[in-house]
């Protein structure tokens, strides 16, 4: 695991007091921000560090997602053809995976794709017609989360990712109860009226969204499908990370975007294994960006980071205890 190395790092290779206080400060803000984003292991920096330095570090490595908008309309969705009703009809009120056949005469393709090397293992998911891709939601939204794996189930689905976040206090919470704003198929399941959100999700046209707004500015802008999370990475073809490694480290990740095509990319990467360090989003913007992605944004990743593609997990989740119980997912129907 990552901490394993991280421990033998700072007490065997380097003397700690060299690390944490000599001229090494990027291997520092490395080390800070890979244990603060974690709730087991931030003792590993605590131990060394004031927590105004620690502010410092992360306050440093911030990237700021508030008021950026994607621009829905470069996005090329006309390339599919929606078969079904309005979704605001009285039928798609009716929250149950049944409303979820895909939106198109042509199902488009969808492509595994191996993006490991030497520091990590991950893929790539390109799904060419954006209308197939939903939010699922666990059958106890606000209670009791379900697996991955069970949300695939419940849906049907063809491929699946982990999506928003959500309250784990001290790690020890059961996935039920979502952070932000969860909407599913026109329906908001979780938020609050006259609060704002960051959104990560897909307008009636299957255009990817990325914004803040509100729930009544989320139905003004006809937003199907969205949760919440952040960092932004990419908004309109331009990068969102220009140095550092904006407070989050080297960890699991799950990310989703959308090309100018429409295609959706889900990305996920291990994380805190031998075999597989992490990255950090940095190196996941990077990845996107090689990949022709347009606008994409970083999901709930850590122990939650899971792919499911025609009913086998892709990945290998870092969590001892296996796959998480989680609130919400990113689902291929």
């Amino acid at each position: 695991m990552i901490f394993i190395i991280v421990q033998a790092f700072v007490f065997i290779t380097y003397d700690a007091a060299m690390v944490f206080y000599g001229p090494f400060e990027n291997t520092k803000e490395m080390l800070v921000t890979t244990a603060m984003t974690t709730l087991k292991h931030q003792y590993l920096v605590k131990m060394f560090l004031s927590e105004k330095e620690i502010d410092r570090i992360m306050e440093k490595n911030k990237i700021v997602s508030a008021g950026k908008y994607s621009d829905t309309s470069a996005i090329a969705v006309s390339n599919f053809t929606n078969t079904d009703s309005d979704q605001n009809d009285s039928d798609n009120q009716n929250k149950s995976s049944n409303n979820y056949a895909a939106k198109a005469s042509d199902p488009g393709t969808i492509n595994l794709v191996d993006i490991s090397n030497g520091k990590y293992k991950g893929y790539l998911l390109l799904i060419s017609n954006p209308a197939r891709v939903k939010i699922g939601t666990t059958d106890k939204l606000g209670t009791y989360g379900m697996k991955l794996e069970d949300i695939v189930k419940k849906y049907d689905a063809t491929a699946a990712i982990n999506a928003g976040g959500f309250v784990d206090t001290d790690g020890m919470g059961n996935g039920g109860t979502a952070t932000g704003v969860v909407m599913e198929n026109g329906n908001i399941l979780c938020g609050k009226e006259g609060e704002k959100y960051l959104t990560i999700g897909f307008d009636e046209n299957s255009a990817f969204v990325l914004g803040e707004f509100t729930i009544e500015e989320m139905k003004e802008r006809k937003i199907r499908d969205a949760v919440s999370f952040d960092p932004f990475i990419i908004v309109n073809g331009e990068p969102q990370i220009e140095s550092g490694n904006v407070g989050w480290g080297l960890a699991p990740r799950t990310a989703i975007g959308q090309k100018k095509d429409g295609t959706v990319v889900f990305l996920v990467i291990d994380g805190r294994q031998l075999g597989s360090v992490g990255a950090t989003l940095a190196e996941v913007q990077d990845i996107l960006l090689k990949n022709d992605v347009y606008n994409a944004a970083n999901l709930d990743g850590g122990s939650s980071t899971q792919l499911i593609y025609e009913n086998k997990t892709i990945n290998h989740p870092c969590s001892s205890a296996g796959p998480r119980y989680i609130p919400t997912a990113f689902i291929v129907k």
